[in-house]
């Protein structure tokens, strides 16, 4: 519902979201050799935001985060492959009862609740059911891709596309579009790293974004003038690290960013991160033969997915979209690429967890602020309050634990972000960290909370880390052994006690029913203790 104050509702919001991609390898983000023109076009048109965070460090936690508006601790799915419950609602369901479609192109790495399928009699096949276990989505082009070479892939629309274009496989998805070829023919497998500089064998047009692009073209074609919201979700630059020609080929070593680590980190590193740091991926990414191989085709999967964009964002403009649509871009999380003696994410650095976030309002409302950058601490969940608040849908606040944007897209006077922002991840799920700590797995669990100075992580049974933000924005000197700061950390325990204790635990009941409830009793001739 919109209040008197609110500007007219959109009719459609396209949310994109990247795989794995770091904001500083986006030219509007600051990097000095990888040009992204369609997506710095994208940031002239509306609000770039330069500290919004994830809240989960891995593609499932973070996403479920994402779609539910909610913190890992509070939906529950603290990793990749861990199930959403149907208990949670999503997107989708604030959604539908409004009439609004809200579908899916790409990937989401929701993994589906059976068992409370099964538990409740739901049928998991179709209807409710089916997008219950699509975490509210409707499948129009799902593909989760990430499949092995073992693998024989059936029921995969990417797949069966492939085969129709006589990319004949058990497994087109790792022979052709992730896997390049050697002299005599031979599978350079993309789950190698050392075949990164490689050109995929396949045509440009047959890779997996030029394909989810033309998906959600089809999409917005056949959606007609009904309102909807389209996830529209790039599996890339997400491993494996290979791209099709030219985009293999368009940077080299002396394109890079420099690497971001030092000498000092590896003595007495905090255990965790040592224990990720001996994690193979992360052996390999200190080795400069592998970054100089890996992160140029990183670059180019990343420019494969502007242009991409570029063409659809020139459709959206030709079919008139652009003026009644929420644009909001954004990615899941980020990858070491090396920082810090590391590979793939997991922790909470911010090449991982500070993430891009470009939002754009076409409304009149949203001119005087389009084309700014804004410092203020906002989190991804924040992005389902803001699109429900853009279409002038209800914002529950007993499901919501963000906050929508608006107040800063359209500069409201006094529009400010939060004052801690956080996420969260466990290391259970990782033999080398949590082995060698002799740690049940029920005690992994670790927290970041950022301030606008500080950043600290809690552990369990641990030592803190802690960095100062402002003297320290490289994180490469860990505070959180340091005695002359225990007050500070001591201050940052506090405020996680805080944030614990704000959780939005009774999510069937709304605020203002529990408001209510004391006068009804009484309305109702419910006298408890009368005389």
């Amino acid at each position: 519902m919109t209040d008197k104050t609110s500007p007219a509702p959109l009719r459609h919001v396209l949310f994109i979201m990247c795989d794995q991609l770091r904001a500083d390898h986006l030219s509007c983000y600051g990097h000095p050799r990888l040009q992204t023109p369609h997506i710095d076009a994208l940031a002239a048109r509306g609000v770039r935001f330069s500290h919004a965070y994830a809240q989960g460090a891995v593609c499932g936690a973070s996403r479920m985060s994402t779609y539910t508006g909610r913190y890992v601790s509070s939906h529950g799915t603290m990793w990749n492959f861990v199930p959403l419950s149907v208990g949670q609602k999503t997107l989708g369901d604030h959604l539908r009862p409004h009439g609004v479609r809200c579908a899916l192109v790409g990937k989401t790495h929701v993994e589906a609740d059976t068992e409370g399928a099964r538990r409740l009699g739901i049928d998991p096949t179709q209807g409710a059911g089916r997008l219950a276990m699509e975490g509210g989505f409707e499948p129009y082009a799902r593909d989760d891709g990430i499949w092995p070479p073992s693998f024989k892939v059936t029921g995969n629309a990417y797949c069966d596309w492939l085969r129709a274009q006589g990319y004949e496989s058990d497994n087109p998805w790792h022979d052709f579009a992730n896997s390049g070829r050697g002299p005599d023919g031979e599978i350079l497998s993309g789950w190698q790293m050392r075949w990164a500089d490689r050109p995929a064998h396949i045509a440009g047009a047959h890779s997996e974004t030029p394909y989810t692009t033309e998906r959600a073209i089809d999409f917005m074609r056949e959606a007609g003038d009904a309102p909807w919201v389209l996830h529209l979700s790039y599996i890339k630059p997400h491993w494996p690290y290979v791209a099709p020609a030219p985009y293999h080929a368009m940077y080299g070593p002396d394109d890079m960013r420099p690497v971001v680590r030092s000498e000092a980190e590896r003595v007495d590193a905090h255990p965790v991160v040592e224990g990720f740091r001996r994690e193979t991926v992360s052996r390999n990414f200190s080795r400069d033969e592998v970054r100089n191989t890996v992160v140029p085709t990183y670059m180019g999967l990343v420019k494969q997915v502007d242009d991409e964009l570029g063409r659809l964002f020139a459709f959206m403009a030709a079919q008139g979209l652009d003026r009644d649509t929420l644009v909001v871009f954004t990615s899941d999380h980020g990858d070491y690429l090396g920082d810090h003696w590391l590979g793939e994410k997991e922790l909470f650095h911010d090449p991982i967890v500070k993430v891009p976030l470009i939002v754009v309002d076409p409304r009149a409302e949203a001119d005087a602020r389009r084309g700014t950058v804004s410092d203020a601490l906002v989190e991804c969940i924040d992005l389902v309050p803001t699109m429900l608040d853009a279409l002038g849908l209800p914002q529950p606040a007993e499901w919501l634990e963000g906050q929508s944007l608006r107040p800063l897209l359209h500069g409201h006077a006094g529009a400010a972000g939060k004052d801690v922002v956080v996420c969260e991840n466990s290391f259970a799920f990782r033999d080398e960290v949590r082995l060698p700590l002799a740690q049940p797995v029920e005690r992994c669990h670790m927290t970041m909370l950022r301030t606008r100075r500080w950043k600290f992580v809690h552990f369990e049974d641990l030592p803190p880390q802690l960095f100062d933000m402002q003297a320290d924005p490289d994180e490469l000197v860990d505070l959180g052994r340091d005695p002359a700061l225990a007050a500070v950390r001591e201050q940052m325990l506090g405020l996680l006690f805080d944030w614990l204790r704000q959780r939005r635990r009774f999510p069937t009941v709304a605020p203002e029913d529990i408001a209510r409830w004391n006068a009804r009793e009484l309305a109702a001739g419910i006298l408890i203790g009368a005389w």
